[in-house]
């Protein structure tokens, strides 16, 4: 083994090695992780998975909520030249199935927690060879394993590979594989999207470049991670602090939970944080001027539209920080813009990051001039190369180099883009073009509503008729007729809902996401979300 080559993303943390020395890198559950130890396990893991028969290019899943063996295994995996194929612990056995099978993964990574839903998965999956446990193999669950699977421990595997030589990196190329991520599958199946080490280097240096903060003398970062790691989102979190010509401290939460987000915060002086607007809003229910964040400058808001009213209520009550909202799909290695700081501007998720293009067209592929809403397209070498195994909606998303989002945005004339909504998210009612952002935001400027969500539902004479979904702040009362009238005084006759139901609260998706698919389900079949259709908590042991 030896290293070659420049964009090979093993290189990164060691190069970050180089120019930091060791330091502490890392605190989760109440422990203290120093980046050199993280190193060397990365070593002896990479250098086990050679062993084992891993070879360049094959698929290795990493299937765990937050913990430090998931970066472990990330540097891991591509120190031995294989695809880092993230999944978020909460899928469902079918859905793991599918993914094992349709990537071909030859191991998964895993902890304790989930054997029932990898031994139920891994029958259906006749490539996949290894399970690499994160903590030990209780008795009970290796009966249920199928007897096809090497069962291997991370204690074991180290403590074998004690003398394994500490550099010894895989040469890749810049365009070889290096992360097959799927996606949420919210319209149907998951798709793999294939991000090279050239993509996975470009996004993650463009985000680092774009939230560096000119003058700071501080001689380390500290942020707060709730978001999990297994998403795109998360993965470029990790990629970008081994970017950074400073030291960075992650302060790594298992789940996000406002309340030990708080505490956090406040214990470890937290610098900034990575957030989606689901668990902004979460936070402003917990009593936030009861901790010290006064050295909280920076929330890097992503994954979905953020709401004027909550980014309003966020800086009444923290004026010394700043939300900056960025955009970004996972096709995209996650980024396309960000808000720098000192140039915020409202509604606006920022310009393109250094390296991405970004145009906005109509149906016919024409160029469309700033103010004008088309859709959002994206060129640059973060893009991805492909969907895994599916040339034809290869060819319908990327097309003459340009990205196609399925978003719709426009641009102002200085070059900063705005989200109106998802092409695949708008409502066709009696011939209107409906956006359900414009009802959303216009919902929650009621005083009773905390979050909305807005879907639409077949209608044999409309087409399409809007029904709206809320959840109210704690201690508000209000019925689905004041809501209605509050919304037809603030909309346009076609634009208002006919249909408002008020339920404890939104269904979201793992990582955070209001879960659309579900509330179509529900609007359907004329009926609401029970308890517990909210992001699901993990399990014990996960």
């Amino acid at each position: 083994m030896s290293i070659h080559h420049e964009l090979n993303l093993a290189l990164l943390p060691e190069a970050a090695y180089e120019r930091h020395g060791d330091h502490d890198a890392l605190v989760y559950d109440g422990q203290v992780h120093r980046f050199g130890e993280l190193q060397e396990r990365a070593a002896r893991i990479g250098g086990a998975l050679s062993r084992l028969g891993i070879r360049p290019g094959d698929r290795v899943v990493v299937l765990m909520a937050n913990r430090p063996e998931v970066s472990v295994a990330y540097n891991a995996i591509w120190r031995s030249g294989a695809v880092v194929t993230p999944v978020m612990f909460l899928v469902t056995p079918g859905e793991l199935a599918h993914i094992l099978t349709d990537s071909g993964a030859r191991a998964i990574i895993t902890a304790s927690g989930l054997l029932a839903t990898v031994a139920a998965a891994a029958a259906d999956a006749p490539d996949l060879q290894h399970l690499l446990l994160v903590d030990e193999l209780p008795e009970e669950a290796a009966a249920g394993l199928p007897g096809t699977l090497t069962v291997s421990t991370f204690t074991d595997l180290e403590a074998a590979d004690a003398d394994a030589d500490a550099t010894g990196i895989v040469t890749r190329g810049n365009e070889e594989l290096a992360a097959l991520l799927y996606t949420g599958g919210t319209t149907g199946r998951a798709k793999g999207v294939m991000l090279s080490h050239r993509n996975l280097h470009t996004c993650s240096l463009a985000a680092y470049q774009a939230g560096e903060e000119p003058g700071l003398t501080d001689t380390i970062n500290r942020t707060l991670v709730p978001l999990p790691l297994s998403h795109a989102y998360g993965l470029i979190v990790t990629l970008a602090g081994w970017q950074a010509p400073k030291p960075q401290l992650a302060v790594l939460q298992r789940w996000f939970d406002p309340a030990e987000w708080l505490t956090l915060a406040h214990e470890h002086r937290i610098q900034r944080t990575t957030l989606v607007p689901s668990m902004i809003q979460m936070l402003l229910g917990q009593p936030l001027e009861n901790a010290d964040l006064s050295e909280l400058r920076l929330v890097n808001s992503g994954g979905a539209p953020l709401p004027y009213e909550t980014r309003l209520a966020w800086q009444e009550r923290l004026p010394h920080s700043r939300i900056l909202e960025g955009y970004g799909l996972t096709e995209s290695g996650s980024v396309v813009s960000a808000t720098r700081p000192g140039h915020i501007r409202p509604d606006s998720v920022g310009r393109p990051l250094p390296g991405y293009a970004v145009e906005i067209r109509d149906d016919t592929d024409r160029a469309l001039p700033a103010g004008s809403d088309g859709e959002i397209c994206v060129r640059s070498a973060g893009v991805m190369s492909g969907y895994w195994h599916a040339p034809t909606l290869t060819a319908r998303t990327l097309r003459d180099g340009w990205l196609y989002t399925g978003d719709i945005g426009h641009l102002d004339t200085d070059g900063f883009l705005y989200i109106v909504d998802r092409k695949k998210d708008l409502i066709l009612r009696g011939g209107f073009n409906i956006f359900p952002r414009d009802i959303e935001d216009t919902l929650i400027t009621h005083p009773s509503v905390a979050q909305a969500g807005v879907v639409g539902r077949p209608d044999p004479r409309l087409g399409e008729e809007v029904v709206a979904f809320v959840a109210l702040h704690p201690g508000c009362r209000t019925d689905p007729a004041e809501l209605i009238a509050y919304a037809r005084d603030h909309l346009a006759a076609h634009k208002y809902p006919r249909e408002i139901r008020v339920i404890d609260r939104l269904p979201l998706t793992s990582v955070g996401k209001l879960d659309r698919k579900a509330l179509r389900a529900y609007a359907e079949q004329d009926r609401a979300p029970q308890d517990g259709s909210a992001v699901q908590q993990p399990a014990e042991g996960s």
